[in-house]
């Protein structure tokens, strides 16, 4: 047995085979193969397989995001039938006598390279498209990929890093949990992994071996400890604390309808931040008071190489809005940028994205990308209790020209004659020092606030969320902080405004007491996390 420690991002046991994760599908190696008639058919078979993957996609995808939406798939079932595409895998594999995992990586990157021919403009713009299917055509190929993605087959998930638009795509019954080598617990791969409930530990470094690929092993989530090939003691002893952590998650359970309440009378809601429409069946089982913050950028982050269309993310809001009910929906418009990059929306390289071309400066200056989103989160608000929120807030200007872009969008709706709730509520996030210190100038703009304490933290503290290097500067007790979380407290009540917490700080039960000393209205937390600060503010007298 070997043990590697690393940092634990999410709690849990997760127990199964490793799977390593390759990205990149230029990592292919050219290998040269005997037998080339036999190498065609090879890919062949994987052709048609891949085919019938993507016609299966194609059918059961119609009824949960539409036609429109599911057309993705037709387009890859094209790409596949593409007599340039599929002539030059087969010429590679022919006339170099190479393996049929090379011959896909090449073609697809040359023909995203040099363009299709001029009679097949239908691939023009579709070069993730192309890629995709090259990786699923290598995956199936590749026995030495074990990428059970495309089976049923649950499994561990090794990587050297993990980013957010992946981890968003990670399904929990598939994936039981994920090692990866490099990682900070304060990244939005970290609260993904806390949102989704997937066991984690980060940061194994050259610990993690490739050698490892196809062994059993355990994740330890509570401890940070990756097990390899245990052994009988150390199998036993985590599933003894697998069974503490299920009787612990049942005793929870009773609280289930319990008020948010503390022995002396204070209430505090708590709701729940989510990141896909997946995730809201984990808020109806959580029993939160809402969804605290729906963080719509990993609406883009999932699309590929296309814009989610208003009527994609319309399907996905409204879905949000009658789940919840007469609850609270409260949907933060993208928050793009940073390390939060998305393959239909090209920022560029910056030096220091975390502070540079994000959030709300890139919804200002991209008006019909942000209104289109606008209109979607108007057009759903009718089917329930839904709120606007906008990131990345540091000036008043910036909110009310953000509001007029607002007014726009009503005004086109109402021309077309489509409803939607002409008194929804709008608010901001406080993440940066600048909104703290005009907090009290931004409450006379918006219905209400929520401190992303996670942004917060790193541009006060001077230390970047995604830098290991940096995470021993990461403080969520630093008196400054919290002297900043009760200035804005004070200022927004000052306006008779409510005030939430949507960062990790806000799951920190040591300074839940705290929170409710300045006031605070709502804590805003991962699914998983909810009943367990319904307990500690139960507790507290």
């Amino acid at each position: 047995m070997i043990t590697l420690t690393g940092k634990k991002i999410s709690e849990g046991i997760a127990v199964g085979k490793l799977s390593l994760y390759k990205r990149d599908i230029k990592e292919i190696k050219r290998i040269y193969v005997k037998d080339i008639e036999k190498e065609v058919a090879r890919f062949q078979k994987a052709k048609d397989k891949a085919f019938m993957e993507l016609k299966v996609m194609h059918t059961s995808s119609i009824k949960e995001v539409g036609e429109a939406n599911a057309a993705i798939f037709e387009m890859q079932q094209q790409i596949l039938e593409d007599e340039e595409f599929v002539g030059k895998i087969t010429n590679i594999i022919l006339e170099e006598k190479l393996n049929a995992e090379f011959a896909v990586s090449h073609a697809a990157e040359e023909l995203i390279k040099n363009g299709p021919e001029e009679d097949k403009n239908y691939l023009k713009g579709h070069d993730a498209d192309i890629r995709d299917v090259a990786i699923r055509l290598i995956r199936i190929l590749s026995r030495s990929w074990k990428d059970r993605l495309l089976s049923d087959e649950p499994f561990i998930l090794a990587a050297s890093e993990l980013y957010p638009s992946e981890a968003m795509q990670l399904e929990k019954s598939k994936v039981l949990g994920f090692v990866t080598r490099y990682g900070t617990i304060n990244s939005h791969t970290a609260v993904i992994a806390r949102t989704k409930g997937i066991p984690a530990v980060i940061g194994l470094g050259d610990a993690l071996k490739k050698e490892y690929d196809g062994k059993t092993i355990i994740i330890d989530g509570f401890e940070g400890k990756v097990y390899i090939e245990p052994d009988y003691t150390t199998i036993t002893q985590m599933k003894k604390r697998q069974d503490a952590n299920h009787e612990k998650t049942r005793n929870l359970e009773r609280l289930k309808g319990k008020e948010n309440i503390t022995q002396s009378g204070q209430k505090i809601d708590i709701c729940a931040n989510i990141g896909n429409r997946e995730d809201i069946e984990n808020v109806i089982r959580s029993d939160a008071g809402g969804i605290g913050l729906f963080r719509s950028e990993f609406l883009y982050m999932e699309n590929g190489g296309k814009l989610p269309t208003e009527e994609q993310q319309f399907q996905t809001y409204k879905l949000a809005a009658e789940s919840m009910g007469i609850k609270r929906v409260v949907i933060r418009t993208a928050d793009l940028g940073g390390e939060k990059q998305a393959a239909c929306f090209e920022i560029g390289p910056e030096k220091n994205p975390s502070m540079g071309y994000r959030g709300i400066r890139v919804s200002l200056e991209k008006e019909d990308m942000f209104k289109t989103q606008l209109r979607a989160i108007l057009r759903a608000s009718v089917y329930g209790n839904v709120a606007i929120m906008f990131p990345m807030i540091s000036t008043v200007e910036e909110v009310r020209s953000a509001k007029l872009l607002l007014e726009r969008a009503k005004k086109e709706l109402s021309a077309e004659k489509t409803a939607y709730n002409k008194e929804i509520q709008v608010g901001v996030m406080i993440e940066t020092p600048a909104a703290v210190m005009i907090s009290g100038e931004l409450a006379r703009e918006v219905d209400f606030f929520s401190i992303g304490t996670n942004d917060l933290l790193q541009f006060t503290l001077g230390m970047d969320r995604e830098n290991e290097r940096m995470e021993k500067y990461f403080d969520p007790h630093h008196p400054a902080i919290l002297k900043m979380l009760r200035i804005v407290a004070n200022n927004v009540h000052l306006e008779e405004k409510p005030i939430s917490i949507c960062g990790d700080m806000a799951a920190d039960l040591s300074l839940t007491e705290f929170f409710l000393q300045i006031g605070i209205d709502e804590l805003s937390v991962a699914p998983g996390q909810v009943l367990a600060l319904r307990k500690k503010i139960r507790e507290i007298q």
